[in-house]
């Protein structure tokens, strides 16, 4: 199913966009396959110049293969392909393009050679687009010593040093934290306000509704397409507050309450009608709600094919059923950590922090990369021993014993990519000596495969039914939804409710701040110290911020941030955080613009949090 214009072709450049400038790039009807593997169908997708445009869905939807295809490194099967010359183009990889090996400025000394750039076009382009992404002060240091947020800003710096027209982003912040996210997004912005076409390929909706047009993806078809509000506007059906409190193919978890799906008048009984015989009372009517983007791909995504997600709800949860237990009472404290402090070498990794979980709550540890998360989550758990301070679980010192109660789904997962599903779930039985689990219907269909061969998705789901199996007292996650699609994440985020209403801690890292919303308690690290601690509403609290509608986004823009002012780009207006509305007013100047106070966004109140 297409929405929202998804095979509608649009050539109009940006808003300001010059004639000079306006560029032609797009696909139409594009085919790849590698195999018997169909990568992109019948995709169409307009780049144009002076906006952002992103392309969204998860891994494996195709994203990175139609960057490749406008990039001139892949050529389709089928269906007509306009671009520029691979001398006009600046590409960024989703491994960001940093040599590893080569310092900063010699990262950029090579690509400025194989550009044919001169050296003092070279040293011009380095000294103004190191300013700007922060990274003056590391002209020295090699690629492997950046922190995830600066390698990927150097990464962009890179594609766009030979100021190409189009600008091709694969996934440039995935894995990195929001504050770096918004100092990544205000490069990005800059360049499509200078006239550039930018198409960036993501998996974070939140960073995708900012762009000016959204094409989202699934299993290479175009599913949606069109500005986030139109995707919204035109989704299939409606969303409503889901009336029960059981899982279903189309409902899924949205902080305190379950969303649901219900399909166009035609097809409304269809999907409502249950599997069982309905007993004879009439259910309770359900409460329409106002969606955003997350819900309305999930929608577009349950539409196209409703029969292949329509199975029983026990065989899509990524674990068993989250049954009531004899563990530790209602608001027991299962993991503690005290003053906890943790160096390596020189580096203050974690600086004296305190955090209790308790049963039935999730508490999310949110923050730059390089702030202390994963190495306090470790420590907590006692895979490493603090420094100094002291960490309990279950109320006493870690040990093998007391880890037996917990879960634990690390960032890399913890599985083993070269053998099978199978193999790896008879290695857990045995480690914790209890029958083999029994897998979900989706896992069980590839469970003579590899690993590593069965797509991210899944990979993620059999990390989470076997964190699961054995029926754990504090489940500990690391990222657990990086690169999945919303679909698949919002099935995730169904299981770890559902466990922590069952009476388990959870304890979770994330970059998602639609995830870190979902938590009962946020702790915020920054480098390794606890800057705050409380609810999603209790860290925006006393946050201002103000947004700019104006035909000129891309003067607007450019002239708040000459202004110094925090400024970021959300599709063609210009959202300015812990300013007062009329110094933005006067930072414009004599642009016309309608100056609005709106609710800060929890990435807003982090980074001025950090700042």
């Amino acid at each position: 199913m297409s929405g929202a214009g998804a095979t509608r072709r649009t050539r109009a450049a940006g808003a300001g966009a010059s004639a000079a400038t306006a560029i032609d790039v797009g696909v139409e009807g594009i085919r790849v396959a590698f195999g018997d593997t169909v990568a992109l169908d019948e995709v169409t997708l307009d780049v144009p110049a002076g906006q952002v445009t992103a392309v969204v869905g998860g891994d494996g939807a195709g994203k990175s293969t139609l960057l490749r295809v406008l990039a001139r490194r892949i050529t389709p099967s089928a269906g007509a392909v306009r671009t520029l010359s691979k001398a006009e183009i600046g590409y960024q990889p989703s491994t960001s393009g940093v040599w590893n090996s080569l310092s900063v400025a010699e990262n950029i000394a090579f690509v400025g050679q194989s550009f044919r750039m001169s050296a003092s076009r070279v040293r011009r382009r380095s000294d103004e687009l190191l300013q700007r992404a922060g990274l003056t002060a590391a002209r020295d240091r090699l690629g492997w010593d950046l922190s995830g947020g600066m390698r990927q800003k150097l990464g962009f710096v890179l594609a766009i040093l030979h100021e190409p027209r189009l600008v091709l982003l694969d996934e440039p912040s995935t894995g990195v934290d929001p504050v770096s996210r918004v100092e990544l997004w205000r490069l990005i912005a800059a360049t499509a306000a200078a006239d550039r076409a930018v198409l960036m390929a993501t998996t974070y909706l939140d960073e995708a509704a900012r762009a000016a047009s959204v094409t989202a993806l699934d299993r290479g078809a175009v599913i949606a397409a069109g500005t986030a509000d139109r995707i919204v506007a035109a989704l299939p059906g409606r969303i409503a507050l889901d009336p029960g409190d059981t899982p279903s193919w189309n409902s899924w978890r949205r902080g305190r309450v379950r969303h649901e799906w219900i399909a166009a008048a035609s097809d409304d009984a269809a999907v409502r009608t249950p599997a069982v015989t309905p007993t004879p009372a009439e259910p309770p009517a359900p409460r329409a709600v106002t969606p955003d983007l997350e819900d309305a791909l999930i929608a577009y995504t349950l539409a196209r094919d409703p029969g292949e997600r329509s199975g029983p709800a026990h065989e899509r949860e990524p674990g068993p059923s989250a049954t009531r237990h004899d563990g530790p009472v209602a608001g027991a404290v299962v993991a503690a950590g005290r003053g906890v402090t943790r160096r390596f070498g020189s580096q203050l990794a974690v600086d004296d922090v305190s955090l209790d979980v308790s049963t039935g709550e999730i508490v999310g540890l949110i923050g730059a990369n390089g702030a202390g998360k994963t190495t306090f989550l470790r420590a907590l758990i006692g895979l490493d021993a603090p420094d100094a301070g002291t960490v309990e679980l279950f109320g006493r010192a870690p040990d093998a014993a007391s880890r037996e109660r917990l879960g634990y789904v690390p960032q890399g997962l913890g599985l083993y990519r070269t053998i099978s599903v199978d193999e790896n779930a008879e290695f857990f039985a045995r480690v914790y000596r209890m029958p083999r689990p029994h897998l979900p219907a989706s896992l069980a269909e590839v469970e003579r495969e590899t690993v590593g061969s069965i797509g991210l998705g899944r990979q993620r789901q059999l990390a989470f039914t076997l964190a699961l199996a054995h029926e754990p007292e504090l489940l500990v996650l690391d990222e657990p939804t990086s690169g999945v699609d919303p679909l698949s994440r919002a099935r995730l985020w169904d299981t770890i409710h559902a466990q922590a209403e069952a009476g388990r801690g959870v304890i979770v890292t994330t970059h998602y701040m639609q995830e870190a919303e979902q938590c009962t308690r946020l702790a915020l690290l920054s480098q390794g110290r606890l800057l705050g601690l409380g609810s999603a509403a209790e860290l925006t609290a006393g946050v201002t911020a103000v947004v700019v509608t104006t035909p000129e986004w891309q003067r607007a823009f450019t002239a708040l941030g000459e202004a110094g002012l925090p400024t970021m780009l959300a599709g063609r207006t210009v959202r300015v955080a812990g300013v007062a509305p009329d110094r933005v007013r006067e930072a414009l100047g004599g642009i016309p613009a309608a100056v609005d106070e709106v609710a800060p966004t929890l990435e807003e109140a982090m980074v001025l949090r950090e700042s």
